[in-house]
């Protein structure tokens, strides 16, 4: 905006003379503007020349506005609003002559477009460079890059020539004192305006253009926009200017450039209210900018890890101050950023109180921020470096705190210690908080513990539940009933149960259960917290009450489990240890005291009814993967039952007449009555009953869909059962009855028998489950071919719209007999639609998994649906194919059929290398190339994706109960659980594992010579800990190694190479815990066979066997201190570089200092502002707070240590200093001149430093300052000094020398 129209002038023509030279004199070059100028230009041009012209006439409008609101006279208000009118006619003028070129430009690109696609011609000249802005455009707007370029630097120099409006004299001296503050206010708000509007086209520009922030210079854009943040800017425009320079950033050197020119405006931004929450949002996204874009690495070639963040410590505590603000609304989000700092430069945060801080906020919350920054700590302690500055005792275990000390905090603490609760489980669940809270003689796992033992604690049941969460127990239903004191013999399960009906459906033998991962885990924490005297708490909390609460119910409970899991993933002699509880054991034998006895008998007979009434309570329904098998346990019941059924047949078949007429006659439709009339010979009593259930009579077709209902429907099914078995039934159906024939034939087309309502609010879909009943037998299926059954089929598995009945075809159809029904599936796996061959390919592989024996013609239907057009088909198919073919048998049978996967990428790579485990699958592999493809992929690469795999599937896993409990991230529950569908604690398959498996993949692991390498380099980097590429290709080998040993035929590899010795060094003396839990890993891999798992036995590993004897791939150390015991390391402090200031010089200034900087210390803070207000109210010093220096001085102490928010807000706004180009300039010659040199000593003399309560005695020298050393204390002068007269006097009595706080 033009100076001259800022003001208004105190003379009429001046006025118009300055409205109209401001038209004119914008326009360079040219004596004014027309519209006759635009003849003969391209309307492109035309158009950028309006919008120019459009700016400088809203321009205009907007200072003839601001003078109307002035005080003017009449005749100058009357010619400002004449002016007014005329720049609004000539703004509607121009809008209209841009929207008319703007119409032409767009159809002269669009003849160009046509002409040139119909011609291929070259365009003309004029046309040339609007295809050129079309091809080089950045934007929707078609704005190419040049002319973003030029507009991006006019925007520059639009802002370089802002400056603030200067007063003339002749209008100070008509101007009153309030027409000058208007005026001032006026001019500056029109600056601030014209500021925000070049700053918001630039940043526009600077968004939708990404190639012109490289090419513009950031050094003109910094000067452009540094005017911008001073104090006398509006709020938007300072936060406009921050956007500006966020934008511009680009890369390190950008960042370099910047420097500190902004340091002291983001301090002072920071220090601002919550009513400028837009400006303080823009300096923390400019942070978080800085550090993104402007940390150099250690590593140049990767962008995470390590390296040096571009922020002045400064900003730095001015940001922690902001993080710890409870009242401020930024306060989580500089949480993060101080957070995410101490992972890339910890150095940084050490010397700036961030690490004080983080733990602080750690153990005090807020509760939503203090698991991420559990991580943050935890990947620290990972690493020997940055573990260094964490000291062990006082740290980390700031995080327990909300549990150690719960003792007299009362019921409204409880919210805290779940808080507490889930970022303890969070830590013990991985390697790096294990094996540092197990330091000191696990003194922080014992502390945890010995909580349960204070009898007062009300809150003791949130502990407990964090045992059962973090040892991964889940409690069902009749846990409850336990806690409650009733007897679990009288538990029943509901018969409406869901796994209860389908354990009556389907009674299935009771899955084995497969050790996994996450148990090797949890036996070590099993043995660790027992070790800790987890069994211990637990019995005192059973002595605090003979009866028995709900309380030390919940201990027994929990007690109970520990010993169930022990005794499960623990090896023999550990698990006897703690299985003898010799605590209880004492108690219940101890005759001597009546209430002992009572508790440990009381305990061990709760103890024995939970074991004894588990197995018949827990659901023991069919799980994923599982399948019948025909020599099951339970198959001699199962043969019972049905020899029990035939001979109840065979009874009703032997009934005589007058038994028959009389059960008939007591039946009244009795439905158990008419149950087993069905299933005897009732021939005079079945026209009856079949004219029932025929469609057309609308008795049985007509029945609601509801849930008593159902019984028909079975009933029916019993009815064709009963007919199919006799010669005479089947000529009864086929000749003689009208049911088959009424089903599909003849259906009136007013009120079709299976429309879509009545299919689903009737029994209508019965006739489905009858029609299937037919399919099961023989004779059934001539039936239903004569009836044309399966021709109806066959046209409805075509229809799009019925996939309600093609769903019930599919489902109710038996597939036992090879004929139309195996058809009918067939042509609904290769429907047209997805969503049916989605069904069908479900059903197949239902059908596949409840099969007790291989069936080679549903595999070959599966193995058809790996090459469907739909990748969702083709994902399902692969993934019943997977588990199907945990089956040897079937394995076999499918390797057999040699299916081509190749086009199925990473979705079929598991599938084939369960192939490779066996032998004819491996010689099928290896001749299709398969083998030395992959081979290669896995020894370059695919090793280091394996292991990643496996931690963050682990990582899910142990943290899933943290994740379900939390509601507000139902995306996050959603992806863990897709995550857990896939890995579900068992090893994932390896390339080189399966290839152990097989003597030819042995031969061929041989010959590649990889296993040799790869013992190398354990042997080389095994104690590495600094590289993190390195670290985690060591993991990968490790992973490796251990697949591979877990096998019969790879055992030998180890042996040869003599790598187990060098494992077990890793494991006891890595310096990072993630190594030696991957090495714990890769043991308990080696210990799956016999022969590995008495290999580990002589370096005192013990294997977990079953009650036969065999390993199940867990292994403990018999001295577990040896591996989770981490070295000793001392305290690193932060290198904090010497910036001394020379000391004040007067009286006054070393008092102020003083003050300041015992604004830091919360006790004496009070005295100390009150001797500031004290130096600032009294005319002779106030003049401390104007000076430059002394500002600096302030803002140096605020640097260095540590002031709340409000006390930074307190000493800035002590000084009365104007925040602008002019003071920073002034700031960085004082941080000049009052650097002292590192050859500086201060004086020795006498210091007299103030007190608290100001000077008490008088100053031997003026030089004296309170910053001489570090080793001279802050006290009175001695006792014969006299207090000044104009401070009031002090009785200390005794009289003491008081010391000095130094912060």
């Amino acid at each position: 905006m033009p100076s001259n129209l800022a003001v208004p002038p105190p003379v009429g023509s001046h006025l118009t003379n300055s409205l109209t030279s401001t038209l004119v004199n914008t326009w360079t070059g040219d004596a004014g503007f027309s519209f006759a100028q635009l003849e003969g230009m391209d309307p492109s041009e035309q158009v950028d020349l309006l919008n120019n012209e459009l700016v400088l006439e809203n321009r205009i409008k907007e200072g003839a506005e601001n003078l109307l609101n002035m005080d003017l006279t009449d005749t100058q208000r009357l010619q400002v609003e004449s002016e007014l009118d005329m720049a609004k006619n000539k703004i509607n003028a121009i809008k209209r002559r841009i929207d008319l070129q703007s119409s032409r430009v767009r159809e002269r690109l669009n003849a160009v477009g046509s002409g040139a696609a119909k011609r291929k011609a070259r365009p003309t000249n004029a046309s040339t460079t609007s295809v050129k802005t079309l091809k080089d455009s950045d934007d929707k707007s078609g704005e190419g890059f040049r002319t973003a370029l030029q507009n991006a630097l006019n925007c520059i120099r639009e802002l370089e020539s802002l400056v603030p409006p200067e007063i003339s004299p002749s209008t100070i001296t008509s101007a009153t004192p309030t027409s000058k503050t208007n005026l001032q206010s006026a001019g500056t708000h029109d600056v601030n305006a014209q500021r925000m509007e070049g700053m918001s086209k630039l940043i526009e520009i600077l968004r939708r253009h990404m190639r012109v922030r490289y090419e513009i210079n950031f050094n003109e854009v910094l000067h452009a926009v540094l005017p911008c943040f001073g104090d006398k800017c509006s709020m938007q425009c300072r936060a406009a200017g921050y956007r500006v320079i966020r934008h511009a950033l680009v890369d390190t050197d950008t960042v370099r450039r910047l420097g500190e020119s902004l340091d002291w405006y983001i301090v002072k931004s920071l220090l601002r209210d919550n009513k400028h929450a837009v400006e303080k949002e823009q300096v923390i996204k400019l942070i978080r900018v800085i550090v993104e874009i402007g940390t150099v690495r250690r590593d140049l070639e990767v962008k995470s890890g390590p390296g040096v963040v571009p922020i002045a410590e400064t900003v730095m505590r001015a940001v922690v101050a902001v993080a710890e603000h409870p009242e401020d609304p930024f306060r989580l989000i500089c949480i993060q950023t101080l957070a995410e700092i101490l992972l890339i430069d910890i150095d940084l945060a050490a010397r700036t109180g961030v690490i004080r801080f983080l733990l602080h906020v750690l153990g005090e919350g807020p509760v939503e921020i203090t698991p991420i920054l559990a991580s943050v700590f935890l990947h620290l302690v990972d690493c020997p470096r940055t573990r260094a500055y964490i000291q062990v005792g006082t740290d980390l275990e700031i995080a327990l705190s909300a549990i150690t000390d719960a003792y007299g905090k009362g019921p409204d603490h409880a919210e805290r210690m779940r808080g507490c609760a889930k970022v303890v489980q969070l830590m013990l669940r991985t390697w790096s908080g294990l094996m540092f809270f197990s330091m000191d003689d696990m003194r922080a796992i014992r502390s945890l513990i010995n909580t349960l033992t204070i009898p007062s604690l009300d809150t003791r049941e949130i502990i407990l539940d964090m045992f059962f969460d973090l040892l991964n127990i889940k409690t069902p239903a009749w846990y409850q009933t336990f806690i409650d004191g009733r007897r679990l013999t009288m538990y029943r399960k509901s018969r409406d149960a869901p796994e209860n009906q389908q354990h009556r459906q389907d009674p299935l033998e009771k899955p084995h259960y497969t050790l996994k991962l996450t148990d090797q885990y949890l036996a070590l924490l099993v043995a660790i917290l027992t070790n800790a005297g987890l069994c211990e708490a637990l019995t005192a909390m059973l002595e605090e009450s003979t009866t028995g609460t709900n309380l030390s119910r919940k201990a027994t409970l929990l007690m109970a489990e520990v010993l169930a899991m022990a005794n499960r993933v623990l090896p023999l002699s550990l698990a006897a240890r703690i299985q003898a509880i010799p605590e209880v054991f004492c108690m219940a034998t101890d005759y001597m005291d009546g209430e002992n006895r009572i508790v440990g008998t009381s305990a061990l007979s709760a103890i024995d009814s939970f074991n004894r009434n588990r197995a018949r309570l827990e659901s023991s329904g069919p799980v994923k993967g599982f399948r019948l098998r025909a020599n099951s346990v339970e198959d001699a019941v199962r043969r019972g039952q049905r020899q029990v059924e035939q001979v109840k047949l065979k009874m009703s078949m032997q009934m005589d007449d007058r038994t028959f007429q009389s059960s008939l006659l007591e039946t009244q439709w009795n439905f158990e009555t008419l149950q087993e009339l069905i299933e005897g010979p009732f021939s005079r009593f079945i026209r009856r009953l079949m004219s029932f259930f025929h469609p057309f009579s609308h008795r049985f077709s007509d029945m609601k869909r509801t849930r008593a209902n159902t019984k028909w429907v079975r009933l029916g099914c019993s009815l064709l059962t009963t007919l199919m078995a006799s010669p005479d039934g089947v000529r009864y159906l086929s000749t003689e009855d009208q049911f088959l024939a009424q089903i599909f034939n003849g259906v009136p087309d007013s009120d079709p028998i299976f429309s879509k309502k009545r299919v689903a609010e009737t029994l209508t879909y019965g006739y489905l489950e009858m029609l299937g009943t037919l399919s099961k037998f023989k004779d059934g299926i001539e039936l239903l071919e004569k009836f044309k059954i399966f021709t109806a089929f066959y046209h409805l598995s075509e229809l799009r719209s019925r996939e309600d009945l093609i769903k019930g075809i599919i489902e109710n159809l038996d597939y036992s007999i090879d004929g139309h029904p195996r058809i009918v599936l067939s042509k609904a796996l290769t429907s047209s639609y997805k969503h049916i061959r989605l069904y069908a390919t479900r059903h197949l592989g239902a059908l596949i998994r409840g099969s007790p024996n291989a069936n080679a013609w549903t595999l070959r239907l599966l193995l058809t649906q790996l090459y469907d057009p739909a990748p969702e088909v083709c994902e399902l198919a692969v993934e019943f194919l997977e588990e199907a073919c945990d089956s040897k048998e079937i394995l076999q049978l499918v390797v057999e059929m040699q299916p081509t996967m190749d086009h199925l990428g990473e979705v079929g790579h598991r599938l084939l290398l369960k192939f490779m485990s066996t032998p004819m699958g491996f010689r099928f592999l290896y001749d299709a190339g398969y083998i030395d493809r992959e081979i290669e992929a896995w020894f370059n690469g695919r090793n280091i994706d394996y292991v990643v795999e496996v931690e963050v599937f682990l990582t899910k896993v142990f943290n899933f109960s943290n994740i379900v409990d939390d509601d507000d991230d139902l995306l996050q529950v959603i992806y863990t659980i897709q995550c857990l569908s896939e890995f579900d604690g068992t090893v994932p398959a390896h390339f080189y594992g399966e290839m152990a498996k097989t003597e030819l993949g042995c031969q061929v692991l041989q010959e590649k010579g990889h296993f040799s390498e790869f013992s190398q380099f354990i042997r080389q980097h095994s104690h590495e800990s600094e590289d993190t590429d390195l670290i985690l290709k060591l993991k990968s080998i490790l992973w490796a190694v251990g697949n591979v040993g877990a096998t019969e035929g790879g055992l030998h590899f180890c042996e040869e190479e003599e790598i187990i010795p060098a494992i077990l060094e890793i494991t006891e003396k890595s310096p990072i815990p993630s190594v030696r839990g991957t090495c714990f890993f890769v043991l308990g891999l080696i210990s799956s066979t016999s022969q590995g798992a008495e290999i580990l036995d002589d370096y005192n590993w013990e294997a977990t066997l079953s009650p036969l004897g065999m390993p199940t791939g867990l292994c403990i150390p018999t001295d577990i201190d040896r591996f989770i015991s981490l070295p000793s390391w001392t305290a690193t402090d932060p290198n904090i570089p010497e910036n001394r200031l020379l000391p004040p010089v007067t009286e006054h200034e070393i008092e102020a200092i003083t003050a300041i900087q015992n604004l830091a210390n919360t006790v004496i803070a009070n005295a100390a502002s009150r001797s500031l207000a004290r130096i600032k109210a009294r005319p002779d010093t106030r003049g401390v707070f104007s000076s430059p220096e002394m500002f600096y001085r302030a803002l140096h102490i605020m640097s260095t240590q540590r002031y709340r928010l409000p006390v930074r807000r307190y000493i800035v706004e002590l000084f009365n200093q104007e925040m602008n180009q002019d003071l920073v300039s002034a700031l960085k010659d004082a941080a000049t001149r009052l650097k002292a040199s590192p050859s500086y000593k201060p004086p020795r003399t006498d210091t007299i430093r103030m007190s608290v309560f100001g000077r008490l005695g008088k100053s031997r020298r003026q030089s004296e300052s309170d910053e001489s050393d570090e080793d001279d204390d802050l006290g009175t002068p001695p006792a014969e000094a006299k207090p000044t007269v104009e401070r009031p006097s002090i009785n200390l009595q005794p009289l003491e020398k008081i010391v000095g706080f130094d912060v």
